[in-house]
């Protein structure tokens, strides 16, 4: 007795069509994934020149405070009572105890608007600040 089925020598080729759908929702996965990363950066806001300034990797979660030379503060290009910001900076540390934050204060802007920020995020425990800056074109 024989239990084998024949075979009819053909097998099964390479399927492009599956292949285009994956590279679809890749491309609609990045170009999503930068229009929100240009929503988290107001623009307009000319941060300062360091010597030290070097682009450093992102964090995940990390939240970006826009301060222009108004004083005025912004995150997700939306601009945002100082009130409003302990807030949402209250409810976001007690949910990520390490929460990482970034200021970008326009190079024009008071020391005053600077240290109510740094202000609230001692009144609701962050301590993971960071400032914005970029490096001078003379730079190495």
């Amino acid at each position: 007795m024989n239990f084998r089925k024949k075979s009819s020598g053909t097998s099964a080729g390479f399927q492009i069509a599956p292949m285009l759908d994956i590279m679809f929702i890749l491309l609609i996965f990045f170009m999503a994934s930068t229009i929100f990363a240009q929503w988290e950066n107001k623009l307009g806001i000319q941060v300062p020149v360091a010597d030290s300034g070097i682009r450093a990797n992102r964090e995940p979660g990390e939240v970006i405070v826009n301060v222009d030379a108004e004083g005025k503060i912004y995150i997700n290009s939306q601009e945002i009572s100082l009130s409003r910001l302990e807030s949402l900076l209250g409810q976001i540390a007690e949910t990520f105890k390490s929460q990482p934050i970034i200021i970008r204060a326009d190079q024009e802007t008071r020391h005053k608007y600077v240290i109510d920020i740094l202000d609230v995020c001692r009144k609701v425990d962050i301590w993971n600040i960071a400032f914005s800056t970029i490096p001078r074109e003379d730079a190495p």
